[in-house]
């Protein structure tokens, strides 16, 4: 009996060992002792936090409805003294202006026709015709943010509220630095990477919205990218020479766009582009920007293209530029603007320039 106790004593230990391994097997760190901290993306500090003042040429600081955030707490970035606290004052509820998607919350016009074109916008006194007397006006749209935090954190900071701000639908923390955009005063919309002349050569990224595309794909790949972030008041392509110069193509895109309440800026860059006039067929918000502010890399452009949008404001009225979020960039702009006043000109947000240029 000895030997038949021994094993079942052996028995008895293999099971106490495998019921053991069960309990921890679920953990990757084998049991190993762990503390879980909680980390929030979101509280990204701001390169500074104190209210700058006002610049010259540019106009007072919105009252900006809440962008909803992933956590209620976050950093006050630097801007304009009238946006500090602005967005704690909620307009709008979340549900509102959101749906939900197989991708993530798409934004929506509200039961009550309330559009995130409107919502979302920088309030501007000088969004409709242009009286007699007033300023001249100017738009400016910086690009590619979201990518670079240096570049995106100086754009916050250093330009002027009244500069609209798009982001990438691939950069990080996406959410939160629109909030802290729209706590510096900035208004912001989303790039749409749109197929190019050469693509696949040259290619905007995944999710990029191609000419040969059945409809349903493309408006598939549309949702992923405006699912990225919410709080924009409208998009603006990344690239799209080919997308662009298609009617098929690019019908169904703006179709969208206004069935969701939202702008659409073309930047200039693709020549033949048939955007507008797809635009005035549907009646889309719609603007087209007429001058590239940095071509190329050097002051000297920079400041060549910022007389050229000075000049095209002061002849008809209202001009809009886009820019690359480069330091050179961001730094001339910053330093131009403070003399706009002075030349009887001011800067609006994309969203005035749009409804500026809207018939009446």
């Amino acid at each position: 009996m000895k030997p038949i106790g021994i094993a079942a004593a052996a028995v008895l230990g293999l099971l106490l060992i495998i019921i053991g391994f069960m309990a921890i097997g679920g953990d990757p760190l084998g049991g190993e002792p762990y503390v879980v901290v909680e980390l929030n993306p979101d509280e990204r500090p701001a390169a500074g936090t104190d209210s700058a003042p006002s610049k010259e040429g540019e106009e007072a600081g919105p009252e900006f409805p809440e962008v909803p955030a992933q956590s209620p707490s976050g950093p006050q970035a630097g801007g304009d003294p009238a946006a500090a606290g602005a967005a704690k004052t909620a307009a709008v509820s979340v549900d509102d202006l959101l749906e939900s998607s197989r991708y993530g919350p798409l934004p929506r016009i509200a039961e009550d026709g309330r559009r995130p074109s409107q919502i979302y916008a920088r309030p501007s006194p000088h969004s409709g015709a242009r009286q007699t007397g007033e300023p001249a006006r100017i738009a400016i749209l910086v690009n590619g943010l979201g990518l670079s935090e240096i570049a995106t954190d100086q754009a916050i900071n250093m330009l002027p509220g009244s500069v609209t701000l798009a982001y990438s639908p691939y950069g990080r923390n996406l959410e939160g630095w629109v909030r802290l955009s729209r706590e510096a005063g900035h208004e912001v919309m989303l790039q749409i990477p749109l197929e190019p002349e050469n693509y696949p050569d040259t290619d905007p990224g995944p999710h990029t919205l191609l000419s040969n595309l059945p409809r349903e794909e493309n408006l598939r790949r549309l949702q992923w990218l405006m699912s990225r972030f919410t709080g924009y008041t409208g998009v603006t392509n990344l690239m799209g020479g080919k997308f662009a110069s298609q009617k098929q193509a690019v019908t169904p895109l703006l179709e969208e766009m206004k069935a969701r309440g939202l702008i659409f800026l073309d930047d200039g860059t693709a020549a033949n582009s048939g955007a507008g006039d797809v635009a005035r067929e549907l009646d889309v918000d719609f603007s087209v920007a007429e001058v590239v502010i940095d071509p190329t890399r050097t002051p000297d452009t920079v400041d060549e293209a910022l007389a050229k949008l000075e000049a095209l404001a002061l002849e008809n009225g209202l001009a809009i530029g886009v820019a690359n979020s480069l330091p050179v960039t961001i730094r001339r702009i910053s330093e131009w603007s403070r003399s706009l006043s002075n030349k009887g000109l001011v800067l609006v947000p994309v969203s005035a320039a749009v409804g500026a240029n809207k018939p009446s």
